[in-house]
């Protein structure tokens, strides 16, 4: 059993998440109604992905980050998640410390359970998603556009698990200066360590702790992304290219691409 525990960055509230081994599908618990990962629902979108199933009795909010987690391991099953809180805890702003908890579990990773299966595109409002079929490979890029010429534009990751590890679970969670302001004047920002969020200012990146490297935007961009499609089950053998990715725009081309059969279930 591995607990983890925190603020929530959304809602300022405190939060705590049991992690312990269990048979069959990944599973989220709380307030003592539990659910299958593919019997959760994106209910909202505003600023991060907050999932529900049985009717609103499971309700949590800020689910990217450890799914990225179990998404960047491989991890379909084996353990129940038990929230004890409205949203996930941020933690260290990434995915390292959910990954060092799952690791620690010592859980088996699957085989990857979607798959492309037609090239195909799709355009939500200002992103852009492009889907290609391969053999086998997983392939998932993330691309921003935000006319900063001090960021990297892309990041991608081609399914490696000590890969995600190193390289995508440390980006931490970013926003503009005016995003961090509205949540402290809401009471919300201010029991989050510094050092878990980048903010980026006209004049200054802003950090504390980790050294900051210009992909790191786009590279928590690919996080947010993974963990948006593990909520489809995946990521997928496949390549998706994400340009300009938000949660709103995932939540509703993930919908779309299911819909139309370009996702479908993938048994290796």
């Amino acid at each position: 059993m591995e607990w983890l525990e925190g603020i929530g960055l959304h809602t300022g509230a405190p939060s705590r998440v049991g992690l312990h081994r269990s048979a069959g599908p990944v599973r989220l618990r709380s307030a003592g109604v539990e659910a299958c990962i593919d019997e959760l629902e994106v209910v909202s979108t505003a600023r991060a992905t907050t999932v529900q199933a049985r009717g609103g009795g499971l309700r949590v909010g800020t689910v990217e980050h450890v799914f990225a987690a179990l998404a960047g391991l491989g991890l379909y099953e084996g353990v129940t998640l038990d929230v004890d809180g409205p949203e996930m805890p941020l933690l260290d702003g990434g995915a390292t410390a959910w990954c060092a908890a799952f690791q620690r579990l010592d859980l088996a990773p699957s085989a990857a359970r979607l798959r492309v299966t037609r090239a195909a595109s799709f355009d939500v409002g200002p992103s852009h998603y492009e889907l290609t079929p391969t053999d086998g490979v997983i392939g998932v890029t993330a691309r921003i556009d935000f006319d900063d010429a001090r960021l990297a534009p892309e990041a991608s990751w081609t399914g490696d698990a000590a890969d995600f590890v190193a390289r995508i679970a440390p980006a931490r969670t970013f926003a503009l200066a005016r995003e961090i302001d509205e949540l402290a004047r809401r009471g919300l920002a201010r029991h989050v360590d510094p050092a878990c969020v980048v903010v980026i200012t006209p004049d200054a990146i802003l950090h504390a702790g980790r050294p900051f490297t210009p992909d790191e935007p786009a590279r928590h961009k690919l996080l947010d992304l993974l963990g948006d499609l593990y909520l489809r089950g995946g990521p997928p053998v496949g390549r998706v290219l994400a340009v300009r990715p938000g949660h709103a725009a995932n939540a509703r081309f993930l919908q779309r691409a299911v819909e139309d059969g370009v996702l479908a279930p993938y048994s290796g």
